[in-house]
C-alpha cells in the first residue's frame, strides 16, 4: 500500500492554519521555568512578557534549596527545609519519607560509617519495612551494600550513583509542587513527546516534512 505524499508547500499551509496565541505560548514557557525551578529566568520572563506565574516565585527559591541539599547528599538538611516549607508533605507521604530515610542510609554507607548505618537501618527503616513489603525489599537491597568491599561494583552499586540522589530529589520536588497545587511535571516535555508520537503514527500513512531534530525544530523535506 503506497503512502500519501505531502509536499512542503502543502504541509506549511496546513501548519499556518493552526492558530496558537502568543499568550498561550508564554504560559507554556512560564510553566516550564516555574516547574523546573529557574526562578531568575521566570522573574525576567514575567517582566518582559507580562506573563504572571501561577505560584509565588519566592516559593521556588525555597523548593530549590530543598532540592540542592538533597542532591548534595545532605538529607537531614533537606528534611528540615521541607518541614519548614510545609510539614504536612512528609506526614502524608510515607513512601517519600521512606525514600528520604533510605537516602540517609545510603549516604552513611557512602562515607563508610558502617556501625551508624546498621543502627540507623534497624531503628528508622526496619519498622517501616515490617509494615510494607516494597519498603522491606528496598531496605534489603540498600543494606546489602555493606556486604561488599567494592560497593560501587556490587549488584546494587547504582544506589551510590548520583542518579539515585537525583531520583529522590525529583520525587521530593514533585511532592512540594503537588502541595502547592502545581503540576509536578512541566507541560513542554509532554507536548514534545506527543509530537514524536504523532509523527511516528503519521509515518505509517504518509510521507511528509517532519521534524527529526526536536532541538532545532526544523522541517526536513520528505524522502520520496
Amino acid at each position: 500500500m503506497s503512502k500519501k505524499v505531502i509536499t512542503r508547500e502543502e504541509w506549511e499551509r496546513k501548519l499556518k492554519d493552526v492558530k496558537i496565541s502568543k499568550k498561550d505560548m508564554n504560559k507554556l514557557v512560564m510553566n516550564f521555568l516555574v516547574t523546573e525551578g529557574y526562578v531568575d529566568a521566570a522573574e525576567k520572563f514575567r517582566i518582559e512578557s507580562g506573563t504572571e506565574p501561577d505560584i509565588d516565585l519566592a516559593t521556588i527559591t525555597d523548593r530549590m534549596a530543598v532540592k540542592k541539599a538533597l542532591q548534595s547528599g545532605n538529607v537531614e538538611d533537606a528534611i528540615e527545609k521541607v518541614n519548614d516549607l510545609n510539614p504536612t508533605i512528609l506526614d502524608t507521604n510515607p513512601q517519600l519519607y521512606f525514600h528520604l530515610q533510605q537516602q540517609r542510609l545510603i549516604e552513611l554507607i557512602r562515607t563508610g560509617n558502617v556501625e551508624e548505618a546498621l543502627e540507623f537501618a534497624q531503628e528508622e527503616l526496619a519498622p517501616r519495612g515490617e509494615e510494607n513489603q516494597n519498603f522491606l525489599e528496598e531496605l534489603e537491597r540498600t543494606v546489602a551494600l555493606l556486604a561488599f568491599d567494592d560497593v560501587k561494583n556490587c549488584p546494587y552499586g547504582e544506589l551510590l550513583d548520583v542518579s539515585q540522589r537525583l531520583k529522590t530529589a525529583s520525587e521530593l520536588n514533585a511532592a512540594i509542587l503537588t502541595s502547592q497545587s502545581h503540576e509536578k511535571d512541566p507541560k513542554l516535555p509532554t507536548l514534545l513527546k506527543m509530537l514524536i508520537l504523532a509523527q511516528n503514527q503519521l509515518d505509517e500513512k504518509a510521507v511528509y516534512p517532519r521534524i527529526n531534530d526536536i532541538t532545532a525544530a526544523v522541517l526536513e523535506d520528505p524522502a520520496v
